[in-house]
């Protein structure tokens, strides 16, 4: 499409050249037979002022405008000059002897036939040129229109998507909304779960080092009650040498009869 715009826009601006060309060779071609037809119609008055110097002199000299009318009569004498060259110009009078017209009949019909000629060259030229001028920029008018088409077409599907991401919007954010307070849910039950884990293990260790302490607690009671025991029995039963000594025998008495043969218990048996 690009290059299609730049060969358009290039075909455009060549036949715009060739046609501003021509119309320059038009505007000049007219200015000529304008300035040629102005200088045409003075040759009364300056032959009319050769014929009779003395008496424009004497009225220019009454109007004090010597100087303006010498120069207006030079610049008439030399457009007559210049209108006279191009009348008796050999083309002219060519173009009169075949025609058999006067020569200033001849001069217009030469300026009418380059008129023509110009004429025919820049319909010839605009003929040529035109319509493939035309179709250039008809086909990136299109391509620019095709071009536009699509814009349109992918803006029109991109808002299409746009307004359903809308209408699924409520949707979304119920379903955001429900895993939410899924979510909140399932971590409000691991907290209590944790919570329950961690109070039980609390328990459980408190159990145990109550059970610790009341072992212990035991165990020193027991032996304080041992000792309490020992002291009281040793402060109720006193034993002195005679009661030693009777101990000792009837000790001995009575091994003597469990024994008879004098068997000992050997040392290291039961």
């Amino acid at each position: 499409m690009t290059r299609n715009l730049r060969h358009g826009r290039g075909g455009d601006c060549s036949s715009r050249a060739v046609l501003h060309l021509l119309a320059c060779l038009l505007f000049f071609s007219l200015a000529n037979a304008a300035a040629q037809e102005h200088g045409t119609s003075p040759p009364a008055a300056s032959s009319s002022a050769k014929s009779q110097p003395h008496h424009s002199e004497a009225e220019s000299g009454q109007q004090g405008g010597t100087s303006a009318e010498l120069a207006k009569e030079s610049r008439e004498a030399a457009g007559e000059d210049e209108t006279a060259e191009f009348k008796r110009s050999p083309s002219v009078k060519f173009l009169a002897k075949i025609t058999g017209m006067s020569l200033e009949h001849a001069y217009w019909l030469g300026v009418l036939v380059n008129f023509a000629v110009v004429a025919g060259l820049i319909f010839w030229l605009a003929k040529k040129n035109l319509p493939a001028m035309f179709r250039s920029r008809t086909a990136s008018i299109q391509n620019a229109l095709e071009e536009a088409r699509k814009t349109s077409q992918e803006a029109k599907r991109r808002l299409s998507n746009i307004e359903a991401r809308l209408s699924k919007l409520d949707v979304e954010i119920g379903e955001m909304r429900w895993a939410a307070e899924q979510e909140a849910a399932a971590e409000e039950i691991r907290i209590k779960a944790a919570a329950e884990e961690d109070a039980r293990k609390t328990v459980e260790s408190a159990e145990q080092e109550i059970m610790a302490a009341a072992k212990l607690a035991r165990r020193e009671l027991k032996a304080y009650a041992a000792d309490l025991a020992v002291s009281l029995a040793k402060k109720q039963i006193r034993v002195d040498a005679g009661t030693d000594q009777g101990l000792m025998r009837s000790f001995t008495e009575q091994l003597s009869a469990n024994y008879p043969d004098g068997d000992r218990p050997k040392a290291g048996k039961g």
